[in-house]
């Protein structure tokens, strides 16, 4: 049975250690806090590769593929753990309030149907009668496919999930990966040393700070993202709403997010008056009813951001050595089909997509 330590406990680590389990590996799970409650905690839920590609490519087939995994993902997770996910498929639109944003969204729509994603081109009316709260845009694009989860509802359940599967969770700092130049030994962490077959890196914006990893340290940075939660007695609206360079997440139960600042300022978790100040008027652009509503939460989160805004996924230049890391915006998205691809690069199973434009290597 392979030995492997998964280093970092987010939706990416958990999607993986839960896929390497069920391959039959003994699988330890190292995190200097609770599972989960980094960027996955912080993130929106959103799982729309149409909206966060700029054109065709390996960035846009990697999230397609990464979108499909969900829906069964969910209902494995409810059938392991009894938990719902909130998974939703409302659809999305993304607005345009100007003649430029127009044109940019009209761009968007001919490379999009050239590559054959279903995308509906709206006019103002259209919208008004979709999502009456809605602002009156200039142009839409509504991609019916639109998906979202609760993202801290999904870090329970897959935390529940690894947890009955047999993985095991370490609360510890993990200060170094051992390896002899050849090949990972292990990590060190600040409770002592662990010893593993496979290692794989999955700390988010920590990835490539840690010692021992052969990346360069900046090869993931930091993105900070602050939100906002609103709370309504009854959800205000039904898509997932693009627009005034942000987003808004209605959830069944009546809240709204709203997000999110995209601010490289180190690893500084601040909310600031600032942030949410942008917030509040992105808000008000998009849905002025909004701005009635009582402010419930607030936080910020750190994306782990790559230069290229791809992946790092995929071997080292050590042996045994892997990185699932740099998901940036997507990490949410991509933590299903990560986790199959982790599971399938330690077991040596078949990959299921190319990684070339994922690799470390590019670093």
């Amino acid at each position: 049975m392979s030995e492997v330590l998964i280093v970092g406990g987010g939706l990416v680590g958990c999607a993986a250690a839960l896929r390497l389990r069920d391959a039959g590996c003994a699988v330890t799970v190292v995190d200097r806090g609770e599972p989960g409650r980094e960027a996955s905690w912080a993130a929106g839920g959103i799982l729309a590769p149409e909206v966060e590609a700029h054109g065709p490519g390996a960035f846009v087939e990697l999230m397609r593929a990464g979108v499909t995994r969900w829906r069964p993902f969910a209902e494995e997770l409810r059938a392991r753990t009894e938990l719902d996910v909130g998974y939703r498929d409302d659809g999305t639109l993304q607005l345009a309030f100007d003649d430029d944003e127009a044109a940019a969204l009209e761009a968007r729509a001919r490379w999009q149907r050239g590559a054959g994603v279903p995308v509906e081109t709206l006019a103002a009316a259209e919208v008004a009668r979709l999502e009456p709260a809605l602002a009156a845009p200039r142009l839409a694009l509504r991609y019916a496919g639109g998906h979202q989860i609760d993202t801290r509802a999904a870090v329970r359940a897959v935390v529940v999930a690894c947890t009955r599967a047999g993985v095991t969770f370490v609360r510890s700092d993990v200060r170094r990966v051992r390896h002899d130049g050849r090949r990972v030994l292990g990590v060190d962490t600040d409770g002592g040393p662990r010893d593993a077959a496979h290692v794989v890196i999955a700390a988010g914006a920590w990835s490539t700070r840690l010692d021992g990893v052969p990346l360069p340290p900046g090869a993931v940075t930091p993105v900070r993202g602050q939100m906002i939660e609103l709370r309504a007695a009854a959800p205000p609206l039904r898509h997932v709403v693009f627009g005034a360079g942000g987003y808004l997440v209605p959830r069944a139960d009546g809240r709204v997010l709203i997000g999110s600042t995209e601010e490289r300022v180190g690893f500084a978790k601040e909310v600031t008056a600032a942030g949410l100040g942008t917030l509040c008027a992105r808000v008000a652009r998009l849905c002025p009813s909004l701005a009635t509503l009582p402010v419930a939460d607030h936080w910020s989160g750190l994306r782990p951001a790559s230069a290229d805004a791809l992946p790092y996924l995929g071997a080292t230049a050590i042996a045994n050595l892997w990185m699932a890391s740099g998901h940036f915006r997507n990490g949410v998205l991509l933590a299903p089909l990560t986790g199959e691809i982790v599971a399938a690069l330690v077991t040596g199973a078949p990959v299921p997509l190319d990684l070339t434009a994922v690799a470390p290597s590019r670093a």
